[in-house]
Protein backbone atom coordinates (compact mmCIF):
# COMPACT_ATOMS: atom_id res chain seq x y z
CA UNK A 1 0.00 0.00 0.00
CA UNK A 2 2.79 2.32 0.92
CA UNK A 3 4.51 1.83 -2.37
CA UNK A 4 1.27 2.42 -4.24
CA UNK A 5 0.63 5.67 -2.27
CA UNK A 6 4.11 6.96 -3.02
CA UNK A 7 3.63 6.18 -6.67
CA UNK A 8 0.44 8.21 -6.74
CA UNK A 9 2.17 11.19 -5.08
CA UNK A 10 5.08 11.04 -7.47
CA UNK A 11 2.64 10.91 -10.39
CA UNK A 12 0.76 13.95 -9.08
CA UNK A 13 3.98 15.94 -8.63
CA UNK A 14 5.15 14.90 -12.07
CA UNK A 15 1.88 15.98 -13.67
CA UNK A 16 1.90 19.24 -11.72
CA UNK A 17 5.46 19.89 -12.82
CA UNK A 18 4.51 19.25 -16.45
CA UNK A 19 1.53 21.62 -16.10
CA UNK A 20 3.67 24.39 -14.57
CA UNK A 21 6.34 23.87 -17.21
CA UNK A 22 3.80 24.03 -20.03
CA UNK A 23 2.29 27.22 -18.58
CA UNK A 24 5.76 28.69 -18.29
CA UNK A 25 6.61 27.82 -21.89
CA UNK A 26 3.28 29.25 -23.05
CA UNK A 27 3.90 32.53 -21.22
CA UNK A 28 7.44 32.61 -22.57
CA UNK A 29 6.09 32.20 -26.10
CA UNK A 30 3.63 35.07 -25.60
CA UNK A 31 6.40 37.28 -24.22
CA UNK A 32 8.58 36.39 -27.19
CA UNK A 33 5.81 37.45 -29.58
CA UNK A 34 5.32 40.71 -27.72
CA UNK A 35 9.05 41.45 -27.85
CA UNK A 36 9.07 40.63 -31.56
CA UNK A 37 6.07 42.91 -32.15
CA UNK A 38 7.69 45.71 -30.19
CA UNK A 39 10.88 45.17 -32.14
CA UNK A 40 8.99 45.46 -35.42
CA UNK A 41 7.35 48.63 -34.19
CA UNK A 42 10.79 50.05 -33.55
CA UNK A 43 11.71 50.01 -37.24
CA UNK A 44 12.72 53.61 -37.97
CA UNK A 45 9.94 55.82 -39.27
CA UNK A 46 10.15 57.26 -42.74
CA UNK A 47 11.63 60.71 -42.45
CA UNK A 48 11.29 63.97 -44.33
CA UNK A 49 13.36 67.13 -44.25
CA UNK A 50 12.57 70.71 -45.25
CA UNK A 51 14.87 73.15 -47.00
CA UNK A 52 14.49 76.85 -47.75
CA UNK A 53 15.11 80.29 -46.37
CA UNK A 54 11.71 80.42 -44.66
CA UNK A 55 11.06 76.70 -44.29
CA UNK A 56 11.08 76.88 -40.50
CA UNK A 57 8.79 79.93 -40.36
CA UNK A 58 5.53 78.20 -41.23
CA UNK A 59 5.62 78.61 -45.00
CA UNK A 60 5.64 74.80 -45.32
CA UNK A 61 3.30 74.18 -42.40
CA UNK A 62 0.79 72.25 -44.51
CA UNK A 63 3.54 70.06 -45.96
CA UNK A 64 4.50 69.17 -42.39
CA UNK A 65 0.85 68.58 -41.53
CA UNK A 66 0.37 66.07 -44.34
CA UNK A 67 3.71 64.34 -43.80
CA UNK A 68 2.99 63.90 -40.10
CA UNK A 69 -0.45 62.44 -40.85
CA UNK A 70 1.22 59.87 -43.14
CA UNK A 71 3.50 58.68 -40.35
CA UNK A 72 6.68 60.49 -41.39
CA UNK A 73 8.90 62.17 -38.83
CA UNK A 74 10.66 65.49 -39.42
CA UNK A 75 14.44 65.47 -39.47
CA UNK A 76 17.38 67.56 -40.68
CA UNK A 77 18.75 67.52 -44.21
CA UNK A 78 21.89 65.86 -42.77
CA UNK A 79 19.88 62.81 -41.72
CA UNK A 80 18.80 59.82 -43.83
CA UNK A 81 15.47 61.19 -45.12
CA UNK A 82 13.02 59.65 -47.57
CA UNK A 83 11.75 63.01 -48.87
CA UNK A 84 13.45 66.38 -49.06
CA UNK A 85 10.82 69.07 -49.66
CA UNK A 86 12.57 72.24 -50.83
CA UNK A 87 10.95 75.65 -51.02
CA UNK A 88 14.15 76.94 -52.60
CA UNK A 89 15.84 75.40 -55.64
CA UNK A 90 18.26 72.87 -54.10
CA UNK A 91 20.65 72.15 -56.98
CA UNK A 92 23.02 75.05 -56.26
CA UNK A 93 23.68 75.30 -52.54
CA UNK A 94 22.92 71.61 -51.97
CA UNK A 95 24.43 70.28 -55.19
CA UNK A 96 27.12 68.09 -53.53
CA UNK A 97 24.39 66.44 -51.45
CA UNK A 98 22.10 66.06 -54.48
CA UNK A 99 24.90 64.37 -56.40
CA UNK A 100 24.97 61.67 -53.71
CA UNK A 101 21.21 61.13 -53.49
CA UNK A 102 20.30 57.53 -52.64
CA UNK A 103 17.89 55.27 -54.55
CA UNK A 104 15.34 55.44 -51.72
CA UNK A 105 15.26 59.26 -51.55
CA UNK A 106 13.14 61.80 -53.41
CA UNK A 107 13.26 65.58 -53.90
CA UNK A 108 10.34 67.78 -54.96
CA UNK A 109 12.27 69.46 -57.79
CA UNK A 110 13.86 68.37 -61.03
CA UNK A 111 17.32 69.63 -61.92
CA UNK A 112 16.80 72.35 -64.52
CA UNK A 113 13.15 73.06 -63.72
CA UNK A 114 14.01 76.75 -64.09
CA UNK A 115 13.93 76.18 -67.85
CA UNK A 116 10.15 76.04 -67.43
CA UNK A 117 9.62 78.70 -64.77
CA UNK A 118 12.06 81.37 -65.98
CA UNK A 119 9.84 84.38 -66.71
CA UNK A 120 11.83 85.78 -69.62
CA UNK A 121 12.27 82.44 -71.37
CA UNK A 122 8.59 81.54 -70.98
CA UNK A 123 7.28 84.93 -72.12
CA UNK A 124 9.54 85.05 -75.19
CA UNK A 125 9.10 81.37 -76.12
CA UNK A 126 6.65 82.08 -78.94
CA UNK A 127 4.53 79.16 -77.76
CA UNK A 128 0.74 79.05 -78.15
CA UNK A 129 -1.34 80.81 -75.48
CA UNK A 130 1.63 82.99 -74.41
CA UNK A 131 1.09 86.73 -75.07
CA UNK A 132 3.63 88.19 -77.49
CA UNK A 133 6.79 89.34 -75.70
CA UNK A 134 10.27 90.64 -76.45
CA UNK A 135 13.51 90.22 -74.52
CA UNK A 136 15.41 93.43 -73.84
CA UNK A 137 17.73 94.75 -75.02
CA UNK A 138 18.32 91.88 -77.52
CA UNK A 139 14.95 92.17 -79.27
CA UNK A 140 14.36 95.90 -79.03
CA UNK A 141 14.27 96.19 -82.84
CA UNK A 142 11.55 93.55 -83.19
CA UNK A 143 9.66 95.20 -80.32
CA UNK A 144 9.70 98.61 -82.02
CA UNK A 145 8.43 97.08 -85.27
CA UNK A 146 5.62 95.23 -83.48
CA UNK A 147 4.60 98.32 -81.50
CA UNK A 148 4.58 100.42 -84.68
CA UNK A 149 2.27 97.92 -86.40
CA UNK A 150 0.00 97.76 -83.32
CA UNK A 151 -0.17 101.34 -82.02
CA UNK A 152 -3.24 100.61 -79.90
CA UNK A 153 -1.43 97.98 -77.84
CA UNK A 154 -0.23 98.49 -74.28
CA UNK A 155 2.67 96.53 -72.81
CA UNK A 156 3.75 95.37 -69.37
CA UNK A 157 7.40 95.41 -68.43
CA UNK A 158 8.62 92.53 -66.26
CA UNK A 159 11.86 91.23 -64.86
CA UNK A 160 13.24 87.92 -63.62
CA UNK A 161 14.73 89.73 -60.62
CA UNK A 162 11.55 91.14 -59.10
CA UNK A 163 7.79 90.66 -59.20
CA UNK A 164 6.82 94.21 -60.12
CA UNK A 165 4.57 94.66 -63.17
CA UNK A 166 3.68 97.98 -64.72
CA UNK A 167 1.83 99.03 -67.86
CA UNK A 168 3.89 101.21 -70.17
CA UNK A 169 3.59 102.89 -73.53
CA UNK A 170 6.51 102.22 -75.85
CA UNK A 171 7.78 105.76 -75.32
CA UNK A 172 8.10 105.04 -71.57
CA UNK A 173 10.00 101.74 -71.88
CA UNK A 174 13.77 101.70 -71.23
CA UNK A 175 14.93 99.41 -74.02
CA UNK A 176 18.45 98.99 -72.66
CA UNK A 177 17.76 97.37 -69.27
CA UNK A 178 19.25 93.86 -69.03
CA UNK A 179 17.15 90.96 -67.73
CA UNK A 180 13.80 92.54 -68.58
CA UNK A 181 11.14 91.92 -71.18
CA UNK A 182 8.03 93.63 -72.47
CA UNK A 183 4.87 91.65 -73.03
CA UNK A 184 1.60 92.52 -74.70
CA UNK A 185 -1.01 93.50 -72.12
CA UNK A 186 -4.32 91.61 -72.17
CA UNK A 187 -6.42 94.78 -72.29
CA UNK A 188 -9.83 93.13 -72.56
CA UNK A 189 -9.83 90.74 -69.61
CA UNK A 190 -12.87 88.81 -68.50
CA UNK A 191 -14.24 90.56 -65.43
CA UNK A 192 -16.36 89.00 -62.71
CA UNK A 193 -18.26 91.60 -60.70
CA UNK A 194 -15.86 94.14 -62.24
CA UNK A 195 -12.66 92.45 -61.04
CA UNK A 196 -9.83 91.08 -63.14
CA UNK A 197 -8.48 87.71 -61.95
CA UNK A 198 -6.07 84.90 -62.66
CA UNK A 199 -6.45 81.12 -62.45
CA UNK A 200 -3.78 78.97 -60.81
CA UNK A 201 -3.58 75.41 -62.18
CA UNK A 202 -1.41 72.87 -60.36
CA UNK A 203 0.56 70.21 -62.22
CA UNK A 204 3.07 67.53 -61.26
CA UNK A 205 5.86 66.21 -63.46
CA UNK A 206 6.63 62.65 -62.34
CA UNK A 207 9.07 61.68 -65.08
CA UNK A 208 11.01 63.44 -67.82
CA UNK A 209 12.43 60.53 -69.82
CA UNK A 210 9.79 59.52 -70.81
CA UNK A 211 7.78 62.63 -70.02
CA UNK A 212 4.78 62.07 -67.76
CA UNK A 213 2.78 64.92 -66.24
CA UNK A 214 -0.49 65.21 -64.36
CA UNK A 215 -2.87 68.09 -63.72
CA UNK A 216 -4.60 68.57 -60.38
CA UNK A 217 -8.30 68.31 -61.16
CA UNK A 218 -9.61 68.71 -57.61
CA UNK A 219 -9.66 72.51 -57.72
CA UNK A 220 -7.85 75.64 -58.90
CA UNK A 221 -6.69 78.80 -57.16
CA UNK A 222 -8.68 81.92 -58.09
CA UNK A 223 -7.16 85.28 -57.21
CA UNK A 224 -8.77 88.65 -57.94
CA UNK A 225 -7.27 92.14 -58.15
CA UNK A 226 -7.94 94.22 -55.04
CA UNK A 227 -9.80 96.94 -56.97
CA UNK A 228 -12.24 96.95 -59.88
CA UNK A 229 -10.62 97.10 -63.30
CA UNK A 230 -12.65 99.95 -64.76
CA UNK A 231 -11.97 102.76 -65.23
CA UNK A 232 -8.40 101.59 -65.95
CA UNK A 233 -5.66 103.65 -64.35
CA UNK A 234 -2.20 102.41 -65.40
CA UNK A 235 -0.69 104.04 -62.32
CA UNK A 236 -2.87 101.96 -59.99
CA UNK A 237 -1.62 98.37 -60.19
CA UNK A 238 -4.35 97.21 -57.76
CA UNK A 239 -6.70 97.39 -60.73
CA UNK A 240 -4.83 95.04 -63.05
CA UNK A 241 -2.17 93.11 -61.06
CA UNK A 242 -2.86 90.20 -58.70
CA UNK A 243 -0.74 90.95 -55.62
CA UNK A 244 -0.03 88.90 -52.51
CA UNK A 245 -2.91 90.83 -50.91
CA UNK A 246 -5.34 89.78 -53.64
CA UNK A 247 -9.10 89.71 -53.27
CA UNK A 248 -10.18 86.12 -52.45
CA UNK A 249 -13.03 84.33 -54.18
CA UNK A 250 -15.28 84.54 -51.12
CA UNK A 251 -15.27 88.35 -51.49
CA UNK A 252 -16.59 88.24 -55.06
CA UNK A 253 -20.37 87.97 -54.80
CA UNK A 254 -21.08 86.06 -58.03
CA UNK A 255 -18.76 83.25 -56.92
CA UNK A 256 -19.12 83.54 -53.14
CA UNK A 257 -22.69 82.27 -53.33
CA UNK A 258 -21.34 78.98 -54.68
CA UNK A 259 -18.05 78.82 -52.78
CA UNK A 260 -19.07 80.15 -49.40
CA UNK A 261 -22.80 79.52 -49.21
CA UNK A 262 -23.07 76.21 -51.08
CA UNK A 263 -19.71 74.67 -50.22
CA UNK A 264 -18.29 74.22 -53.73
CA UNK A 265 -14.64 74.62 -54.64
CA UNK A 266 -13.21 77.48 -56.65
CA UNK A 267 -13.17 75.55 -59.92
CA UNK A 268 -16.79 74.40 -59.57
CA UNK A 269 -17.82 77.94 -58.63
CA UNK A 270 -16.10 79.36 -61.71
CA UNK A 271 -17.57 76.62 -63.93
CA UNK A 272 -21.05 77.49 -62.70
CA UNK A 273 -20.47 81.16 -63.51
CA UNK A 274 -19.13 80.34 -66.98
CA UNK A 275 -22.16 78.19 -67.71
CA UNK A 276 -24.38 81.10 -66.69
CA UNK A 277 -22.59 83.08 -69.42
CA UNK A 278 -23.45 80.41 -71.97
CA UNK A 279 -19.95 78.91 -72.09
CA UNK A 280 -18.75 75.32 -71.87
CA UNK A 281 -16.08 75.30 -69.11
CA UNK A 282 -14.38 72.18 -70.49
CA UNK A 283 -13.58 74.00 -73.74
CA UNK A 284 -11.89 76.73 -71.71
CA UNK A 285 -9.95 74.29 -69.53
CA UNK A 286 -8.82 72.44 -72.63
CA UNK A 287 -6.92 75.58 -73.69
CA UNK A 288 -5.02 75.51 -70.39
CA UNK A 289 -4.17 71.83 -70.80
CA UNK A 290 -2.87 72.39 -74.33
CA UNK A 291 -0.77 75.35 -73.19
CA UNK A 292 0.83 73.37 -70.38
CA UNK A 293 1.55 70.41 -72.65
CA UNK A 294 3.23 72.66 -75.21
CA UNK A 295 5.48 74.26 -72.59
CA UNK A 296 6.53 70.98 -70.96
CA UNK A 297 7.28 69.29 -74.28
CA UNK A 298 9.35 72.28 -75.42
CA UNK A 299 11.56 72.09 -72.31
CA UNK A 300 11.78 68.32 -71.91
CA UNK A 301 15.18 67.83 -73.55
CA UNK A 302 16.76 70.58 -71.44
CA UNK A 303 15.55 68.83 -68.27
CA UNK A 304 16.71 65.42 -69.52
CA UNK A 305 20.20 66.76 -70.22
CA UNK A 306 20.45 68.46 -66.82
CA UNK A 307 19.17 65.43 -64.90
CA UNK A 308 21.65 63.06 -66.56
CA UNK A 309 24.35 64.41 -64.23
CA UNK A 310 22.58 62.97 -61.18
CA UNK A 311 22.59 59.36 -59.92
CA UNK A 312 18.93 58.60 -60.66
CA UNK A 313 16.33 60.35 -62.78
CA UNK A 314 13.63 58.71 -60.61
CA UNK A 315 14.67 60.64 -57.51
CA UNK A 316 12.80 63.79 -58.52
CA UNK A 317 9.31 65.16 -59.13
CA UNK A 318 8.04 68.70 -59.63
CA UNK A 319 4.91 70.41 -58.33
CA UNK A 320 4.22 73.68 -60.20
CA UNK A 321 1.42 76.19 -60.55
CA UNK A 322 0.67 77.73 -63.93
CA UNK A 323 -1.17 81.05 -63.78
CA UNK A 324 -3.64 81.91 -66.56
CA UNK A 325 -5.60 84.99 -67.55
CA UNK A 326 -8.92 84.82 -69.40
CA UNK A 327 -10.09 87.54 -71.78
CA UNK A 328 -13.66 88.64 -72.50
CA UNK A 329 -13.74 86.32 -75.51
CA UNK A 330 -12.95 83.39 -73.19
CA UNK A 331 -9.46 82.87 -74.57
CA UNK A 332 -6.83 81.58 -72.14
CA UNK A 333 -3.37 83.13 -71.81
CA UNK A 334 -0.55 81.69 -69.74
CA UNK A 335 1.11 84.38 -67.67
CA UNK A 336 3.76 82.49 -65.69
CA UNK A 337 4.83 79.17 -64.22
CA UNK A 338 5.69 79.02 -60.53
CA UNK A 339 8.33 76.77 -59.04
CA UNK A 340 7.54 76.14 -55.35
CA UNK A 341 4.07 77.72 -55.48
CA UNK A 342 2.74 79.20 -52.27
CA UNK A 343 1.21 76.50 -50.06
CA UNK A 344 0.65 78.60 -46.96
CA UNK A 345 -2.84 79.66 -45.90
CA UNK A 346 -1.58 82.12 -43.29
CA UNK A 347 -3.12 85.13 -45.07
CA UNK A 348 -6.16 83.27 -46.44
CA UNK A 349 -7.15 80.46 -44.01
CA UNK A 350 -9.97 79.08 -46.26
CA UNK A 351 -7.26 78.05 -48.75
CA UNK A 352 -5.98 75.45 -46.27
CA UNK A 353 -8.10 72.62 -47.68
CA UNK A 354 -6.91 73.29 -51.24
CA UNK A 355 -3.26 73.18 -50.20
CA UNK A 356 -3.65 70.07 -48.04
CA UNK A 357 -5.37 68.17 -50.85
CA UNK A 358 -2.81 69.28 -53.45
CA UNK A 359 0.04 68.14 -51.21
CA UNK A 360 -1.56 64.82 -50.28
CA UNK A 361 -2.53 64.03 -53.88
CA UNK A 362 0.99 64.87 -55.03
CA UNK A 363 2.59 62.56 -52.47
CA UNK A 364 0.14 59.81 -53.35
CA UNK A 365 0.87 60.19 -57.05
CA UNK A 366 4.64 59.81 -56.64
CA UNK A 367 4.36 56.86 -54.28
CA UNK A 368 4.92 58.61 -50.95
CA UNK A 369 1.33 58.77 -49.74
CA UNK A 370 1.01 55.39 -48.05
CA UNK A 371 -0.19 56.01 -44.55
CA UNK A 372 1.63 54.26 -41.72
CA UNK A 373 4.35 52.47 -43.70
CA UNK A 374 7.90 52.23 -42.39
CA UNK A 375 11.24 51.98 -44.15
CA UNK A 376 12.24 48.58 -45.41
CA UNK A 377 15.79 48.00 -46.54
CA UNK A 378 14.72 45.01 -48.62
CA UNK A 379 12.24 46.93 -50.80
CA UNK A 380 12.04 50.71 -50.99
CA UNK A 381 9.06 52.60 -52.38
CA UNK A 382 11.31 53.88 -55.17
CA UNK A 383 11.96 50.39 -56.45
CA UNK A 384 9.60 48.63 -58.83
CA UNK A 385 6.24 48.01 -57.13
CA UNK A 386 5.53 44.68 -55.50
CA UNK A 387 3.29 42.23 -57.35
CA UNK A 388 0.46 43.14 -55.00
CA UNK A 389 0.45 46.56 -56.67
CA UNK A 390 1.12 45.50 -60.25
CA UNK A 391 2.19 42.32 -62.01
CA UNK A 392 3.20 41.69 -65.60
CA UNK A 393 -0.41 40.91 -66.49
CA UNK A 394 -1.19 44.54 -65.58
CA UNK A 395 1.62 45.87 -67.78
CA UNK A 396 1.43 43.96 -71.06
CA UNK A 397 -0.78 45.39 -73.85
CA UNK A 398 -1.86 44.66 -77.45
CA UNK A 399 -2.77 40.97 -76.99
CA UNK A 400 -3.80 40.63 -80.65
CA UNK A 401 -0.42 41.92 -81.85
CA UNK A 402 1.90 40.25 -79.36
CA UNK A 403 0.96 36.79 -80.57
CA UNK A 404 2.23 37.73 -84.04
CA UNK A 405 5.41 39.59 -83.07
CA UNK A 406 8.68 38.15 -84.35
CA UNK A 407 11.12 40.93 -83.44
CA UNK A 408 11.58 43.35 -80.56
CA UNK A 409 12.68 45.98 -83.07
CA UNK A 410 9.03 46.65 -83.88
CA UNK A 411 7.76 49.40 -81.60
CA UNK A 412 4.54 47.73 -80.45
CA UNK A 413 6.33 44.42 -79.95
CA UNK A 414 8.59 46.13 -77.39
CA UNK A 415 5.54 46.20 -75.12
CA UNK A 416 4.99 42.44 -75.32
CA UNK A 417 6.03 40.12 -72.50
CA UNK A 418 8.96 38.41 -74.16
CA UNK A 419 10.45 41.75 -75.23
CA UNK A 420 9.88 43.41 -71.84
CA UNK A 421 11.70 40.51 -70.17
CA UNK A 422 14.77 41.61 -72.13
CA UNK A 423 14.43 45.29 -71.16
CA UNK A 424 14.40 45.80 -67.39
CA UNK A 425 14.62 49.59 -67.69
CA UNK A 426 11.46 49.82 -69.81
CA UNK A 427 9.67 47.27 -67.64
CA UNK A 428 10.42 49.32 -64.51
CA UNK A 429 9.32 52.52 -66.27
CA UNK A 430 5.94 50.96 -67.05
CA UNK A 431 5.56 49.68 -63.49
CA UNK A 432 6.04 53.22 -62.19
CA UNK A 433 3.60 54.64 -64.73
CA UNK A 434 1.04 52.02 -63.67
CA UNK A 435 1.49 52.87 -60.00
CA UNK A 436 1.03 56.57 -60.72
CA UNK A 437 -2.25 55.87 -62.47
CA UNK A 438 -3.51 53.75 -59.57
CA UNK A 439 -2.43 56.38 -56.99
CA UNK A 440 -3.38 59.52 -58.92
CA UNK A 441 -6.12 60.61 -56.47
CA UNK A 442 -7.30 64.06 -57.74
CA UNK A 443 -4.81 64.19 -60.61
CA UNK A 444 -5.53 63.55 -64.29
CA UNK A 445 -2.93 62.67 -66.89
CA UNK A 446 -2.04 65.39 -69.42
CA UNK A 447 1.17 63.86 -70.83
CA UNK A 448 0.68 61.49 -72.56
CA UNK A 449 -2.60 63.29 -73.36
CA UNK A 450 -6.03 61.74 -72.81
CA UNK A 451 -7.53 59.69 -75.63
CA UNK A 452 -10.99 59.13 -76.99
CA UNK A 453 -11.93 55.54 -77.83
CA UNK A 454 -11.71 56.44 -81.53
CA UNK A 455 -8.20 57.87 -81.05
CA UNK A 456 -7.17 54.78 -79.14
CA UNK A 457 -8.12 52.64 -82.12
CA UNK A 458 -6.41 54.87 -84.69
CA UNK A 459 -3.40 55.97 -82.61
CA UNK A 460 -1.98 59.23 -81.26
CA UNK A 461 -1.49 62.04 -83.78
CA UNK A 462 1.98 63.56 -84.31
CA UNK A 463 3.64 60.77 -82.31
CA UNK A 464 6.48 60.76 -84.87
CA UNK A 465 7.80 64.05 -83.48
CA UNK A 466 8.48 62.53 -80.06
CA UNK A 467 11.57 60.76 -78.79
CA UNK A 468 11.55 56.97 -79.02
CA UNK A 469 10.88 56.42 -75.31
CA UNK A 470 8.02 58.94 -75.43
CA UNK A 471 6.55 57.18 -78.45
CA UNK A 472 6.67 53.89 -76.55
CA UNK A 473 5.01 55.49 -73.51
CA UNK A 474 2.24 56.95 -75.68
CA UNK A 475 1.70 53.57 -77.34
CA UNK A 476 1.56 51.84 -73.96
CA UNK A 477 -1.10 54.27 -72.74
CA UNK A 478 -3.02 53.62 -75.95
CA UNK A 479 -2.75 49.90 -75.36
CA UNK A 480 -4.00 50.26 -71.78
CA UNK A 481 -6.88 52.40 -73.04
CA UNK A 482 -7.94 49.68 -75.47
CA UNK A 483 -8.01 47.19 -72.57
CA UNK A 484 -9.59 49.50 -69.98
CA UNK A 485 -11.46 52.73 -70.80
CA UNK A 486 -10.47 54.33 -67.50
CA UNK A 487 -6.92 54.64 -68.88
CA UNK A 488 -8.11 56.73 -71.83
Amino acid sequence: MFGHSMLLRISKYFLLTLFVLSVFLYLLKIESRLVEKQSNNCVPQRKYALYGRHAEEGILQHVEEVMDSLGYSNTSIDDDWSLLWCHDYPFKKLKPRMMKIKPNQMVNHFPGSGYITNKVNLATSGLPYVPTAFKLPNQKGEFKDYAFKNPEKLFVIKSNNHRGINIRKITDVDLEVEGTFVQEFIDEPLLIDGYKFDIGVYIVITSIDPLRAYLYDGDVLLRFCPEKYEPLDVNNTDKYVVHDNYRPVWEVASLAKHFKNSGFGMKASLDTYLKSQGKNPEEIWQQAYEAIRAILLSKEQALVTTTEAYPSKRSFFELMRFDFALDRYFRMYIMEANMSPNLSSEHFPPNRLLYLQVIYSTLSLVGLGRRGHTDNTEMTWLQAPLETEAAMKDIVVFPEICGKCTSCNEQRCKLCLWCLDKNEELKETLFFAHREFMNRHFYRRIIPPPLSEAEAKSGYEAIEGLTEINQIMHEWIRGKCLLDKSWC
